[in-house]
């Protein structure tokens, strides 16, 4: 019941953030100490409540811990810092976590192994479904905030994407306006990404993007947070879209 619901989450936002959490996440989130104070305390209230709603599981022999799931919520609730009323990813009912890379179940068409081993992945979104990532490319991205890549902000932007009923690199916006000015902006950065990659031209995005829409929207989620000011200077429409979208602007406080 919703009401019991606001209960429980006004209860997690007076109680104070333990110790050891705020120094997982200044330890293991540089994002967080970027963040301007008002943010801050709103990220730490952010996941006091997606920790305690939130299934973890720890897989491939990867012990759960307070560490792990407050650098896990810490990273991805960076997407909803600017959003207002607070979103704490209520759509994640759980998140599984494994020590490295592994292998992604087989696939199967008409009843055939297309792969009998299985794909080695970092991570992946199920659309409606769990968030898969490893623990090992998670803290390497958390830790470096300004590399470009960062699987939780690319697993979660997935799961984004997919809030209007289909992972197709629209993400949900607010009003038709901002929804074709999205479609126009995207489709023509998509588009240079893919004859770039097929030219072996170096860009700032990263080129896994050019796979489709989707993979597009992620990777430049990563560039906006990771790389904000490059992408400002570089992808000055996608980087207003994005900061619309998110309703954020970290080329200011990457300074």
């Amino acid at each position: 019941m919703g009401w019991l619901k606001n209960r429980r989450r006004r209860k997690l936002l007076a109680a104070p953030l333990p110790a050891a959490w705020r120094g997982y996440l200044e330890a293991n989130v540089r994002h967080y100490g970027r963040l301007p104070t008002a943010q801050q305390a709103k990220l730490r209230d952010l996941v006091k409540v997606f920790v305690a709603e939130t299934n973890w599981e720890g897989c491939g022999g990867l012990e759960m811990t307070d560490e792990v799931r407050v650098t896990v919520a810490g990273m991805a609730l960076l997407l909803a810092v600017g959003v207002e009323p607070s979103y704490y990813f209520g759509g994640v009912k759980s998140v599984l976590v494994y020590p490295d890379t592994y292998l992604q179940p087989p696939q199967w068409q008409d009843n055939l192994v297309v792969d009998e081993d299985g794909i080695p992945v970092h991570g992946e979104a199920w659309h409606g479904g769990p968030i898969v990532l490893t623990w090992k490319e998670t803290l390497r991205g958390a830790r470096d905030e300004a590399d470009g890549r960062n699987l939780v902000l690319h697993e979660f932007a997935h799961h984004l994407d997919g809030l209007d009923g289909a992972v197709d690199g629209i993400p949900p916006l607010a009003g038709r306006a901002a929804h074709d000015n999205w479609q126009r902006v995207a489709r023509a950065e998509f588009e240079q990404l893919v004859f770039s990659q097929q030219h072996n031209q170096v860009t700032l995005l990263d080129q896994y993007g050019a796979t489709n829409e989707a993979e597009f929207f992620a990777v430049a989620t990563e560039c906006f947070f990771e790389e904000p000011r490059e992408m400002q200077h570089h992808h000055a429409e996608l980087y207003r879209a994005l900061s619309g979208f998110y309703r954020q602007d970290p080329a200011v406080w990457a300074r």
